[in-house]
C-alpha cells in the first residue's frame, strides 16, 4: 500500500472490457513522508469517489483489484482503498 496525491482522471475510447463504468484516477505516488513525489504518476481504478487534490491510500494487490472489478482478467494493477482524512 502505498500514499499518492490524485492529480486528476484519465478517460479513454479504447479500453479493456473489465474497466467500463470505472472512473480512472491519475495518482502521483508519494514518498514516507507524504509529500514528496516517487517515481512517476500512475493509473488507478476508483470506487470511493476520490477527486483532485486528495490523498488517497493505492494498492497493487491484483486479488483485490480483480475482486474489486468482478474480473478474473483486468488489467488493472492499481486501486484506490481509501480517501486519507486531513
Amino acid at each position: 500500500m502505498q500514499l499518492a496525491l490524485v492529480l486528476g482522471t484519465a478517460v479513454s475510447s479504447v479500453k479493456h472490457a473489465s474497466m467500463t463504468g470505472w472512473k480512472l484516477l491519475v495518482v502521483q505516488p508519494l514518498s514516507a513522508d507524504g509529500r514528496s513525489p516517487d517515481g512517476d504518476p500512475v493509473l488507478a481504478v476508483d470506487d470511493l469517489n476520490a477527486g483532485r487534490g486528495d490523498t488517497v491510500l493505492l494498492t497493487s494487490d491484483g486479488e483485490q483489484t480483480r475482486n474489486l472489478m468482478a474480473s478474473d482478467d483486468t488489467p488493472v494493477r492499481y486501486s484506490s482503498i481509501g480517501i486519507c482524512d486531513r
